[in-house]
């Protein structure tokens, strides 16, 4: 039985020194913030911030004082960047010793005991399944990560690690304007072995580029939003949840208003047609 997580993530990518920069009393309250409105899984990776967000998340935790069963903790492992450490050049390791010392590591620095969800960062042409699957046995056991997934990893890839330990979540780039994976086989691959999609950059480019694809988006979404009373956020993250994949949407913002509205998306009943609606405006034609 998987974790429970909540229906949508809060993305802590941005939250340090990659962007935002929050302090610790500003980062506490954004934690606060997300967990009044429902929003209890906090997604992370060791490599944010160059290795340091994962700490000042640490902090923040800490001086909150909020229940660690109140919410849940998600990281990544398995990049080497060049920021933060001393490493010659990017590269992945997925050794067993790796997995282990990055998750004690991880442990450390969010000031907790076990993560919610321990996620392969990315895949590695070296990955030894064998090796991976005895880390995260040995993590399991020792009430160090409660569940295990994959992020950006294609179904052949998955299934390579599913042949040797269980996998419950999967973390890929999925968004009105980034649709693949419900016609490459992502989708029904994970339907197929009970695995959960997370969707990193819900949003897409929709708000981020001004091209053809996006004009014709906006057009439609500012007639929906007249029609639904919601807004274009909230209507594209309705879209998401609507797929039968159960895809549980990760959202970076740190803007208090956006928080506030996140959640309104699981309560969008989104129309049939409307959902064809914005996939066919994203493709820039009618579906097949």
């Amino acid at each position: 039985m998987q974790t429970k997580l909540s229906p949508i993530i809060a993305g802590t990518m941005n939250w340090g020194i990659w962007d935002k920069k929050l302090n610790t009393s500003e980062m506490e309250h954004l934690i606060q913030l997300c967990i009044e409105n429902q929003i209890t899984t906090f997604d992370h990776a060791d490599i944010y911030g160059d290795y340091t967000t994962e700490a000042d998340f640490g902090k923040a935790f800490a001086q909150s004082k909020i229940d660690r069963k109140n919410f849940q903790l998600i990281s990544k492992c398995g990049i080497q960047h060049l920021n933060g450490r001393n490493n010659k050049i990017k590269h992945y390791d997925y050794s067993k010793d790796y997995i282990i010392w990055s998750v004690e590591n991880s442990l450390k620095n969010l000031q907790t005991d076990y993560l919610d969800v321990l996620l392969l960062h990315r895949p590695s042409p070296l990955m030894v399944a064998d090796e991976i699957a005895e880390a995260i046995e040995k993590l399991k056991k020792e009430g160090k990560i409660i569940d295990f997934g994959l992020s950006n990893f294609t179904a052949w890839q998955t299934e390579l690690i599913r042949q040797k330990t269980e996998i419950s979540y999967n973390q890929i780039q999925f968004s009105a304007t980034h649709y693949e994976a419900m016609l490459d086989g992502s989708f029904d691959y994970m339907q197929l072995h009970n695995i959960r999609p997370m969707s990193w950059n819900p949003l897409g480019t929709v708000f981020r580029e001004d091209i053809e694809q996006t004009r014709r988006l906006k057009k439609l979404l500012a007639e929906l939003v007249k029609k639904y009373h919601f807004g274009s956020d909230t209507i594209l993250l309705a879209w998401i949840l609507k797929h039968p994949a159960k895809v549980i949407p990760v959202a970076g913002t740190v803007n208090v208003a956006r928080i506030q509205a996140l959640m309104k998306a699981t309560e969008l009943p989104l129309e049939q047609e409307d959902w064809f609606a914005i996939w066919t405006e994203s493709m820039g034609n009618k579906v097949p």
